[in-house]
């Protein structure tokens, strides 16, 4: 009897005892604002352009059937595209497909005219890759 007290003593008196307090981490001293000057451009920011500006309108064989083409007339040829997007007087369809993405940008060539292709970029979907233009074309019109 006597053992069995003598092990249970321990083990009722390490019951009592309270675990030793945990420290609460602090919040660091707040730092002092910044100081901080602003960094000057390299080179002066370009003038605003004012007005209407005439797009860039890509060149090259095979092109014609899209270059200056109003987006029914896109529409009709490659469906109905994947993106629609305007942003001020440019617009830009995506139309895409098992063997490549174009996007075709669309803007006006005077002031208030509809925008019309003036430029065409294709890519291969999985990594974006450059892809050949007109093949990219072939691949996407329809019928």
């Amino acid at each position: 009897m006597r053992l069995i007290s003598a092990l249970l003593l321990p083990l009722a008196l390490a019951a009592c005892v309270s675990p030793p307090p945990t420290s609460v981490p602090q919040a660091p001293p707040p730092r002092p604002p910044a100081q901080t000057q602003p960094v000057p451009p390299s080179q002066p920011a370009p003038p605003p352009v004012a007005g209407f500006r005439q797009p860039q309108i890509m060149q090259g064989p095979g092109l014609d059937g899209v270059i200056r083409r109003e987006a029914g007339n896109l529409v009709r040829q490659f469906g109905d595209p994947r993106l629609d997007v305007s942003e001020g007087d440019m617009r830009k369809l995506q139309f895409s497909g098992e063997a490549c993405v174009m996007d075709i940008y669309l803007y006006p060539l005077q002031p208030g005219a509809e925008p019309v292709a003036t430029w065409i970029e294709t890519r291969r979907a999985s990594d974006g890759a450059e892809v050949d233009r007109l093949a990219c074309m072939q691949a996407l019109r329809r019928g």
